[in-house]
Protein backbone atom coordinates (compact mmCIF):
# COMPACT_ATOMS: atom_id res chain seq x y z
CA UNK A 1 0.00 0.00 0.00
CA UNK A 2 1.59 3.45 -0.78
CA UNK A 3 2.22 5.67 2.52
CA UNK A 4 -0.42 7.38 4.00
CA UNK A 5 -0.97 11.32 2.98
CA UNK A 6 -0.19 13.35 6.12
CA UNK A 7 -1.24 16.44 3.92
CA UNK A 8 -4.11 15.08 3.21
CA UNK A 9 -5.36 13.85 6.01
CA UNK A 10 -4.33 17.11 8.08
CA UNK A 11 -6.47 18.92 4.83
CA UNK A 12 -9.65 16.47 6.49
CA UNK A 13 -9.29 17.66 9.96
CA UNK A 14 -9.49 21.40 8.79
CA UNK A 15 -5.15 21.86 9.04
CA UNK A 16 -4.56 23.00 5.63
CA UNK A 17 -4.16 26.14 4.89
CA UNK A 18 -5.09 28.67 1.22
CA UNK A 19 -2.90 26.93 -0.62
CA UNK A 20 -4.53 23.66 -0.58
CA UNK A 21 -7.60 25.36 -1.10
CA UNK A 22 -7.03 25.07 -4.41
CA UNK A 23 -7.43 21.61 -4.81
CA UNK A 24 -10.71 20.40 -6.23
CA UNK A 25 -13.79 19.44 -4.32
CA UNK A 26 -13.65 15.85 -5.71
CA UNK A 27 -9.86 15.74 -4.81
CA UNK A 28 -10.31 16.76 -1.38
CA UNK A 29 -13.14 14.21 -1.04
CA UNK A 30 -11.46 11.45 -2.89
CA UNK A 31 -8.51 12.03 -0.40
CA UNK A 32 -10.59 12.17 2.91
CA UNK A 33 -12.61 9.09 2.20
CA UNK A 34 -10.20 6.63 0.44
CA UNK A 35 -7.87 6.01 3.35
CA UNK A 36 -3.94 5.33 2.24
CA UNK A 37 -4.62 6.50 -1.14
CA UNK A 38 -2.01 9.28 -1.86
CA UNK A 39 -2.36 12.18 -3.84
CA UNK A 40 0.36 14.70 -4.50
CA UNK A 41 -0.02 18.15 -3.33
CA UNK A 42 -0.01 20.90 -6.25
CA UNK A 43 1.39 23.89 -5.50
CA UNK A 44 -0.46 26.73 -6.45
CA UNK A 45 0.44 30.29 -8.29
CA UNK A 46 0.86 32.82 -6.25
CA UNK A 47 1.21 36.74 -6.91
CA UNK A 48 4.21 38.43 -5.44
CA UNK A 49 3.82 40.59 -2.38
CA UNK A 50 3.90 44.55 -3.33
CA UNK A 51 7.64 45.51 -3.74
CA UNK A 52 9.00 42.31 -1.77
CA UNK A 53 9.93 38.90 -4.12
CA UNK A 54 9.48 36.12 -2.19
CA UNK A 55 12.00 32.80 -3.48
CA UNK A 56 12.20 29.24 -1.93
CA UNK A 57 15.76 27.25 -3.14
CA UNK A 58 12.91 23.95 -2.95
CA UNK A 59 9.49 25.04 -4.35
CA UNK A 60 8.09 22.85 -6.83
CA UNK A 61 7.02 24.85 -9.80
CA UNK A 62 10.26 26.54 -10.52
CA UNK A 63 13.54 24.89 -12.32
CA UNK A 64 17.15 25.68 -12.75
CA UNK A 65 20.25 24.02 -14.11
CA UNK A 66 21.99 22.75 -10.98
CA UNK A 67 25.55 23.50 -10.72
CA UNK A 68 26.18 20.25 -8.93
CA UNK A 69 24.74 17.99 -11.50
CA UNK A 70 24.26 19.91 -14.22
CA UNK A 71 21.37 18.78 -14.98
CA UNK A 72 17.52 20.51 -14.16
CA UNK A 73 16.02 20.74 -10.70
CA UNK A 74 13.33 21.87 -8.45
CA UNK A 75 13.33 25.23 -6.91
CA UNK A 76 14.00 28.91 -7.11
CA UNK A 77 18.64 29.40 -7.90
CA UNK A 78 19.18 31.87 -4.52
CA UNK A 79 22.28 32.05 -5.92
CA UNK A 80 21.11 33.79 -9.41
CA UNK A 81 18.97 36.06 -7.55
CA UNK A 82 22.34 37.46 -5.35
CA UNK A 83 24.33 38.05 -8.35
CA UNK A 84 21.66 39.74 -10.33
CA UNK A 85 20.95 42.07 -7.22
CA UNK A 86 24.69 42.40 -6.81
CA UNK A 87 25.13 43.07 -10.85
CA UNK A 88 22.58 45.58 -10.78
CA UNK A 89 24.50 47.78 -7.80
CA UNK A 90 25.85 51.14 -9.27
CA UNK A 91 27.20 52.76 -5.65
CA UNK A 92 27.54 50.90 -2.98
CA UNK A 93 27.19 46.88 -2.21
CA UNK A 94 27.35 45.76 1.24
CA UNK A 95 27.24 42.22 2.21
CA UNK A 96 26.77 40.55 6.44
CA UNK A 97 26.72 36.79 6.31
CA UNK A 98 27.60 34.14 8.21
CA UNK A 99 29.66 32.37 4.91
CA UNK A 100 30.58 32.56 1.79
CA UNK A 101 31.85 30.15 -0.53
CA UNK A 102 30.10 30.62 -3.89
CA UNK A 103 32.86 31.87 -6.21
CA UNK A 104 30.34 32.91 -8.77
CA UNK A 105 28.92 35.07 -5.86
CA UNK A 106 32.66 36.64 -5.23
CA UNK A 107 33.20 37.50 -8.75
CA UNK A 108 30.04 39.17 -9.10
CA UNK A 109 30.93 41.22 -6.63
CA UNK A 110 34.78 41.81 -7.89
CA UNK A 111 33.31 42.86 -11.06
CA UNK A 112 31.43 45.46 -9.54
CA UNK A 113 34.77 46.35 -7.14
CA UNK A 114 36.66 46.88 -9.81
CA UNK A 115 33.95 49.64 -11.89
CA UNK A 116 34.10 51.80 -9.20
CA UNK A 117 31.15 50.29 -6.69
CA UNK A 118 32.00 50.33 -3.23
CA UNK A 119 32.20 46.51 -1.84
CA UNK A 120 32.18 45.87 1.93
CA UNK A 121 31.71 42.29 3.12
CA UNK A 122 31.63 41.23 6.78
CA UNK A 123 32.12 37.19 7.86
CA UNK A 124 31.59 35.18 11.01
CA UNK A 125 35.16 34.57 12.18
CA UNK A 126 35.36 31.03 12.00
CA UNK A 127 34.56 31.09 8.33
CA UNK A 128 36.90 34.29 7.46
CA UNK A 129 39.79 32.41 6.65
CA UNK A 130 40.19 30.90 2.60
CA UNK A 131 39.68 27.36 2.99
CA UNK A 132 42.47 26.85 0.47
CA UNK A 133 44.72 27.60 3.55
CA UNK A 134 43.18 25.17 6.00
CA UNK A 135 44.67 21.45 7.16
CA UNK A 136 42.75 19.45 8.61
CA UNK A 137 44.64 18.44 11.02
CA UNK A 138 44.34 21.77 12.82
CA UNK A 139 40.65 21.77 12.40
CA UNK A 140 37.83 20.27 14.87
CA UNK A 141 35.71 17.76 13.52
CA UNK A 142 33.10 19.64 12.03
CA UNK A 143 35.48 21.91 10.06
CA UNK A 144 37.31 18.99 8.54
CA UNK A 145 33.58 17.71 6.95
CA UNK A 146 33.06 21.17 5.58
CA UNK A 147 36.64 20.97 4.16
CA UNK A 148 35.78 17.78 2.20
CA UNK A 149 32.93 19.00 1.33
CA UNK A 150 34.29 22.31 -0.24
CA UNK A 151 37.43 20.45 -1.34
CA UNK A 152 34.44 17.47 -3.25
CA UNK A 153 32.59 20.70 -4.97
CA UNK A 154 36.34 21.90 -6.71
CA UNK A 155 35.31 25.00 -6.49
CA UNK A 156 37.71 28.35 -6.50
CA UNK A 157 37.75 29.74 -2.88
CA UNK A 158 35.75 32.36 -3.18
CA UNK A 159 36.92 34.17 0.14
CA UNK A 160 40.40 34.10 -1.24
CA UNK A 161 38.77 35.43 -4.39
CA UNK A 162 37.85 38.50 -2.49
CA UNK A 163 41.23 39.17 -0.72
CA UNK A 164 43.78 38.32 -4.07
CA UNK A 165 41.18 41.65 -5.60
CA UNK A 166 41.45 43.96 -2.71
CA UNK A 167 37.92 43.52 -1.67
CA UNK A 168 37.58 44.90 1.66
CA UNK A 169 36.57 42.20 4.06
CA UNK A 170 35.98 42.08 7.74
CA UNK A 171 34.70 39.48 11.03
CA UNK A 172 33.59 39.69 14.13
CA UNK A 173 36.68 40.35 15.61
CA UNK A 174 36.99 43.38 14.37
CA UNK A 175 36.25 44.62 17.50
CA UNK A 176 39.12 43.39 19.33
CA UNK A 177 37.50 40.30 20.85
CA UNK A 178 37.85 36.65 20.04
CA UNK A 179 34.72 37.42 18.50
CA UNK A 180 30.92 37.37 19.23
CA UNK A 181 28.77 34.15 19.78
CA UNK A 182 27.57 34.30 15.82
CA UNK A 183 28.03 36.77 13.53
CA UNK A 184 25.14 35.00 11.83
CA UNK A 185 23.21 37.78 9.35
CA UNK A 186 22.27 36.98 5.97
CA UNK A 187 21.94 40.07 4.18
CA UNK A 188 23.02 42.14 1.38
CA UNK A 189 22.37 46.00 0.70
CA UNK A 190 21.95 47.62 -2.74
CA UNK A 191 23.00 51.10 -3.11
CA UNK A 192 20.46 52.06 -0.02
CA UNK A 193 17.67 50.55 -1.86
CA UNK A 194 17.12 46.88 -2.07
CA UNK A 195 17.57 44.43 0.68
CA UNK A 196 18.53 40.53 -0.08
CA UNK A 197 17.87 38.67 3.05
CA UNK A 198 16.40 35.37 4.39
CA UNK A 199 17.85 32.38 6.08
CA UNK A 200 20.12 31.31 3.48
CA UNK A 201 24.18 31.42 3.64
CA UNK A 202 25.90 31.77 0.42
CA UNK A 203 27.54 28.16 0.14
CA UNK A 204 26.71 25.81 -2.21
CA UNK A 205 24.93 23.48 1.22
CA UNK A 206 22.81 26.58 2.03
CA UNK A 207 21.48 26.30 -1.66
CA UNK A 208 22.15 23.56 -4.27
CA UNK A 209 23.31 21.14 -2.52
CA UNK A 210 26.43 19.07 -0.93
CA UNK A 211 29.55 18.26 -2.76
CA UNK A 212 29.90 14.85 -3.99
CA UNK A 213 26.39 14.17 -2.94
CA UNK A 214 23.85 14.67 -5.68
CA UNK A 215 20.94 13.52 -4.25
CA UNK A 216 21.42 16.75 -2.07
CA UNK A 217 18.95 19.29 -2.94
CA UNK A 218 20.88 22.20 -0.45
CA UNK A 219 19.34 23.17 3.16
CA UNK A 220 16.03 24.25 2.87
CA UNK A 221 15.81 27.98 3.08
CA UNK A 222 14.26 30.77 1.02
CA UNK A 223 15.66 34.61 0.57
CA UNK A 224 13.16 37.75 0.20
CA UNK A 225 14.20 40.92 -2.25
CA UNK A 226 12.99 43.92 -0.73
CA UNK A 227 12.85 47.34 -2.91
CA UNK A 228 12.12 49.89 0.39
CA UNK A 229 14.71 52.95 0.90
CA UNK A 230 13.60 52.84 4.49
CA UNK A 231 14.59 49.66 5.27
CA UNK A 232 17.55 49.67 3.57
CA UNK A 233 18.53 52.34 6.09
CA UNK A 234 18.23 50.90 8.68
CA UNK A 235 19.72 47.91 7.60
CA UNK A 236 22.62 50.17 6.19
CA UNK A 237 22.67 51.77 9.95
CA UNK A 238 23.65 48.07 11.34
CA UNK A 239 26.27 47.03 8.61
CA UNK A 240 28.24 50.98 10.11
CA UNK A 241 28.02 49.52 12.90
CA UNK A 242 29.77 45.80 11.98
CA UNK A 243 31.91 48.08 10.08
CA UNK A 244 33.70 50.54 12.20
CA UNK A 245 36.72 51.73 9.76
CA UNK A 246 37.08 48.46 8.42
CA UNK A 247 40.04 46.54 7.90
CA UNK A 248 42.89 47.37 9.52
CA UNK A 249 42.15 50.63 11.60
CA UNK A 250 40.93 50.97 15.21
CA UNK A 251 39.29 47.97 16.87
CA UNK A 252 35.86 49.98 16.41
CA UNK A 253 33.59 47.43 15.05
CA UNK A 254 30.64 46.37 16.97
CA UNK A 255 29.70 42.81 17.50
CA UNK A 256 27.32 41.34 19.60
CA UNK A 257 26.13 43.33 23.15
CA UNK A 258 28.86 46.11 21.98
CA UNK A 259 26.28 47.29 19.40
CA UNK A 260 23.62 48.22 22.21
CA UNK A 261 20.76 46.70 19.88
CA UNK A 262 17.93 49.32 19.64
CA UNK A 263 14.34 47.27 19.78
CA UNK A 264 12.20 47.02 16.60
CA UNK A 265 11.68 49.51 14.38
CA UNK A 266 8.98 50.09 11.70
CA UNK A 267 8.90 51.22 8.13
CA UNK A 268 5.77 51.09 5.78
CA UNK A 269 6.10 49.21 2.29
CA UNK A 270 3.44 49.68 -0.45
CA UNK A 271 0.87 49.48 2.74
CA UNK A 272 2.86 46.91 4.28
CA UNK A 273 4.28 47.00 7.46
CA UNK A 274 7.59 46.03 8.15
CA UNK A 275 9.05 45.58 11.44
CA UNK A 276 13.22 44.90 11.50
CA UNK A 277 14.95 44.02 14.68
CA UNK A 278 18.70 43.58 14.84
CA UNK A 279 20.01 41.19 17.99
CA UNK A 280 21.37 40.77 20.49
CA UNK A 281 20.02 42.01 23.63
CA UNK A 282 20.62 41.66 27.47
CA UNK A 283 18.49 39.18 28.98
CA UNK A 284 17.23 41.62 31.03
CA UNK A 285 16.34 43.77 28.06
CA UNK A 286 12.74 44.04 27.14
CA UNK A 287 13.20 44.69 23.25
CA UNK A 288 14.95 41.59 22.59
CA UNK A 289 14.11 39.29 19.63
CA UNK A 290 12.08 36.42 21.53
CA UNK A 291 10.03 39.64 23.30
CA UNK A 292 9.23 40.51 19.56
CA UNK A 293 8.52 36.59 18.40
CA UNK A 294 6.00 36.48 21.67
CA UNK A 295 4.21 39.62 21.03
CA UNK A 296 3.41 38.42 17.57
CA UNK A 297 2.05 34.94 18.66
CA UNK A 298 -0.24 36.50 21.40
CA UNK A 299 -1.69 38.20 18.39
CA UNK A 300 -2.69 34.58 16.89
CA UNK A 301 -6.80 34.18 16.80
CA UNK A 302 -6.74 31.47 14.24
CA UNK A 303 -3.47 29.62 13.09
CA UNK A 304 0.35 29.46 13.82
CA UNK A 305 2.29 27.84 11.36
CA UNK A 306 6.20 27.36 12.10
CA UNK A 307 9.49 25.94 10.31
CA UNK A 308 11.79 26.23 12.26
CA UNK A 309 15.74 24.92 12.36
CA UNK A 310 16.15 25.37 15.85
CA UNK A 311 13.18 25.75 18.53
CA UNK A 312 14.66 26.18 22.39
CA UNK A 313 13.14 29.07 23.42
CA UNK A 314 10.64 27.93 26.48
CA UNK A 315 9.07 31.25 26.89
CA UNK A 316 8.03 30.95 23.13
CA UNK A 317 6.52 26.96 23.50
CA UNK A 318 4.80 28.35 26.71
CA UNK A 319 2.74 31.22 24.13
CA UNK A 320 2.36 28.59 21.80
CA UNK A 321 1.11 26.42 24.74
CA UNK A 322 -1.63 29.37 25.79
CA UNK A 323 -2.87 29.49 22.00
CA UNK A 324 -3.53 26.01 21.46
CA UNK A 325 -5.96 26.29 24.73
CA UNK A 326 -7.45 28.87 23.05
CA UNK A 327 -8.24 26.91 20.06
CA UNK A 328 -5.59 28.10 17.69
CA UNK A 329 -4.32 26.00 15.51
CA UNK A 330 -0.85 25.37 15.12
CA UNK A 331 1.33 23.39 13.10
CA UNK A 332 5.21 23.03 13.91
CA UNK A 333 8.21 21.28 11.44
CA UNK A 334 11.51 21.63 13.10
CA UNK A 335 14.95 20.13 11.70
CA UNK A 336 15.52 16.49 12.08
CA UNK A 337 18.69 17.11 13.70
CA UNK A 338 17.46 19.30 16.47
CA UNK A 339 13.96 18.17 17.02
CA UNK A 340 14.80 15.25 19.46
CA UNK A 341 17.70 17.17 20.85
CA UNK A 342 17.25 17.69 25.01
CA UNK A 343 16.44 21.47 24.70
CA UNK A 344 13.95 21.05 21.90
CA UNK A 345 10.65 22.79 22.64
CA UNK A 346 8.87 20.07 20.11
CA UNK A 347 9.77 17.36 22.68
CA UNK A 348 7.48 19.44 25.20
CA UNK A 349 4.77 19.81 22.83
CA UNK A 350 4.73 15.78 22.05
CA UNK A 351 4.23 15.42 25.70
CA UNK A 352 7.74 14.15 26.05
CA UNK A 353 11.40 14.80 27.44
CA UNK A 354 14.56 13.93 26.81
CA UNK A 355 17.87 14.10 29.58
CA UNK A 356 21.02 15.55 27.76
CA UNK A 357 23.96 12.97 27.85
CA UNK A 358 24.83 13.89 31.40
CA UNK A 359 21.27 12.26 32.14
CA UNK A 360 19.85 15.53 33.07
CA UNK A 361 16.65 17.17 32.25
CA UNK A 362 17.07 20.83 31.31
CA UNK A 363 15.38 23.19 34.05
CA UNK A 364 11.90 24.65 32.91
CA UNK A 365 10.60 21.91 30.84
CA UNK A 366 7.09 21.62 31.04
CA UNK A 367 5.69 18.92 28.81
CA UNK A 368 2.31 19.54 27.50
CA UNK A 369 -0.47 17.33 29.10
CA UNK A 370 -2.52 17.40 26.02
CA UNK A 371 0.14 16.52 23.22
CA UNK A 372 -0.24 18.21 20.11
CA UNK A 373 -0.42 15.87 16.91
CA UNK A 374 0.47 18.94 14.66
CA UNK A 375 3.55 18.92 15.36
CA UNK A 376 6.85 16.93 13.93
CA UNK A 377 9.96 16.77 11.34
CA UNK A 378 10.04 17.39 7.82
CA UNK A 379 11.39 14.42 4.94
CA UNK A 380 14.82 15.68 3.63
CA UNK A 381 17.39 14.15 1.27
CA UNK A 382 19.99 12.50 3.97
CA UNK A 383 22.23 15.40 4.13
CA UNK A 384 19.76 17.91 4.06
CA UNK A 385 18.45 20.56 6.98
CA UNK A 386 15.27 22.36 7.38
CA UNK A 387 17.05 25.55 7.67
CA UNK A 388 13.58 28.29 7.63
CA UNK A 389 13.42 29.94 10.65
CA UNK A 390 9.74 31.44 10.07
CA UNK A 391 6.12 31.73 10.81
CA UNK A 392 3.17 32.53 9.45
CA UNK A 393 0.22 34.37 11.72
CA UNK A 394 -3.51 33.91 10.42
CA UNK A 395 -2.32 33.76 6.78
CA UNK A 396 -1.10 37.09 7.07
CA UNK A 397 1.70 38.16 9.40
CA UNK A 398 5.12 36.26 8.47
CA UNK A 399 8.20 36.62 10.87
CA UNK A 400 11.46 35.22 9.50
CA UNK A 401 15.39 36.25 8.97
CA UNK A 402 18.42 34.61 10.49
CA UNK A 403 16.84 34.40 13.94
CA UNK A 404 16.52 30.70 14.91
CA UNK A 405 14.01 30.49 17.74
CA UNK A 406 17.08 29.77 20.54
CA UNK A 407 18.55 32.02 24.02
CA UNK A 408 21.48 32.41 21.94
CA UNK A 409 20.00 34.12 18.62
CA UNK A 410 18.42 36.76 21.19
CA UNK A 411 20.99 37.62 23.84
CA UNK A 412 24.51 36.68 22.02
CA UNK A 413 24.68 36.83 18.53
CA UNK A 414 24.62 39.26 15.70
CA UNK A 415 21.04 38.70 13.91
CA UNK A 416 18.07 39.80 11.81
CA UNK A 417 14.48 39.29 12.82
CA UNK A 418 11.60 41.04 10.51
CA UNK A 419 8.31 40.69 10.78
CA UNK A 420 5.97 41.58 7.63
CA UNK A 421 2.49 41.87 7.97
CA UNK A 422 1.26 41.13 4.01
CA UNK A 423 -0.84 38.36 3.66
CA UNK A 424 0.07 38.35 -0.47
CA UNK A 425 3.65 37.46 1.48
CA UNK A 426 1.98 35.22 4.10
CA UNK A 427 0.49 33.02 1.21
CA UNK A 428 3.97 32.43 -0.54
CA UNK A 429 5.39 30.94 3.25
CA UNK A 430 2.02 28.91 3.77
CA UNK A 431 2.38 27.01 0.23
CA UNK A 432 6.04 26.66 1.48
CA UNK A 433 4.73 25.20 4.97
CA UNK A 434 2.20 22.81 3.26
CA UNK A 435 4.92 22.23 0.49
CA UNK A 436 6.92 20.15 3.65
CA UNK A 437 4.20 19.09 5.63
CA UNK A 438 2.78 17.17 2.83
CA UNK A 439 5.47 14.43 3.41
CA UNK A 440 6.35 15.11 7.39
CA UNK A 441 6.52 12.65 10.08
CA UNK A 442 4.04 14.27 12.58
CA UNK A 443 3.79 13.21 16.69
CA UNK A 444 6.17 10.26 18.35
CA UNK A 445 8.24 9.27 15.45
CA UNK A 446 9.95 5.98 15.47
CA UNK A 447 13.19 7.84 15.96
CA UNK A 448 11.48 9.23 18.82
CA UNK A 449 10.72 6.04 20.32
CA UNK A 450 13.89 4.47 19.98
CA UNK A 451 15.03 7.73 21.33
CA UNK A 452 13.04 7.34 24.50
CA UNK A 453 13.95 4.25 25.36
CA UNK A 454 17.16 4.40 25.08
CA UNK A 455 17.16 7.61 27.34
CA UNK A 456 15.00 5.48 29.60
CA UNK A 457 17.35 2.40 29.28
CA UNK A 458 20.49 4.63 30.02
CA UNK A 459 19.43 7.22 32.63
CA UNK A 460 15.93 6.45 34.07
CA UNK A 461 13.88 9.03 35.10
CA UNK A 462 16.87 11.92 35.03
CA UNK A 463 17.38 14.33 37.35
CA UNK A 464 16.72 17.98 37.52
CA UNK A 465 18.50 20.82 36.57
CA UNK A 466 20.22 23.03 39.39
Amino acid sequence: MPPFNWGILSFCLGGMRQALLALTGSLALSGCTQAGVYTPWREPELPQASGIEALFNQRLKRNYTSPLTGEQRQGDDLEAAVIEAIRAAKREILVAVQELTLPAIADALIERHRSGVQVRVVLEHQYRQPWRLQHPAGLPPHAQKRLKRLKRLGHRDAVHLLDVAGVPVIDDTADGSSGSGLMHHKFVVIDQQQVVMGSANFTSSGIHGDGGAAHTRGNVNHLLLINSRELAELFHSEFALLWGDGPGGQPDSRFGLKKASPGARTVTLEQQQLRVLFSPHRKTDARSGLQLIKQELQQARKTIDLALFVFSAQELADVLTAKEQEGVQIRLLVDPGFAYRSYSELLDMLGKQLPDHRCVIETGNKPWRSPITTAGVPQLPRGDKLHHKFAVIDNRTVITGSFNWSPSAAHRNDETLLVIESPQLAAHFSREMDRLWDHAQLGITPKLKNKLRQAQRRCGSGVLRG
